[in-house]
């Protein structure tokens, strides 16, 4: 039997989210029509629209989305903007239309994992993180997932990858419950604390550094 730990964000009703959007960003409603039509996600990757600078638009560590300081109230904006997102080589983020590409901040990963689905044990296993936008990506070779080590706090910053250079931060409590899934493995010589997904094992920390 599956489980989920954490909570998935709820959805607002049907309709157009593009309408009256914050910024006023061009091409927003082609966008998302271009994504009604590919059954998914708008094809970003495809287009190259001129710069047209920087919006002031912000994603904070906890995955709320800002417009001018103010939070966006609007899910279904948000998960409209999180659609035509796009990380490029340069190492910043855009927005992207067929007709703009404006700049915005993100403090850390754009998404943030807010719920874990576990199917199966050991090497078998499966995790399927959702994020607070909607998106869900197995952990895998596809979707791996990477710890970083605060050098302050000692403690680890958890990431999966869900798209296209796009990471999500994976929850505190979403975190405890993967630790707790956590195997220790010889990995590349030494003995490490992880957890498996998908056929793929993803070091943690190091056996000998993981407290009792």
């Amino acid at each position: 039997m599956a489980a989920v730990t954490g909570k998935t964000a709820g959805r607002e009703g049907a309709g157009s989210a593009a309408g009256g959007a914050p910024g006023g960003l061009k091409g927003l409603a082609a966008a998302e029509e271009a994504g009604k039509k590919a059954r998914g996600l708008p094809p970003v990757h495809l287009w190259n629209p001129e710069f047209c600078g920087d919006l002031d638009m912000r994603i904070a560590r906890d995955g709320t989305w800002f417009y001018m300081g103010t939070p966006i109230g609007r899910e279904r904006l948000v998960r409209l903007f999180s659609t035509v997102l796009r990380h490029d080589e340069d190492g910043k983020f855009y927005l992207v239309t067929p007709v703009e590409k404006v700049g915005i901040t993100v403090d850390d990963a754009p998404f943030v994992a807010v719920a874990m689905k576990v199917e199966g044990e050991g090497r078998d296993q499966r995790l399927t993180f959702t994020t607070n936008v909607g998106d869900e990506a197995v952990a895998g070779p596809d979707h791996p997932m990477r710890f970083e080590i605060d050098a302050e706090t000692g403690e680890p910053a958890p990431y999966v990858h869900v798209r296209a250079r796009l990471d999500a931060l994976i929850a505190r409590a979403v975190f405890y419950d993967l630790v707790e899934l956590g195997v220790e493995e010889e990995h590349e010589g030494k003995r490490w604390f992880g957890v498996w997904s998908a056929g793929a094992f993803f070091p943690i920390q190091p056996a000998d550094e993981v407290g009792g």
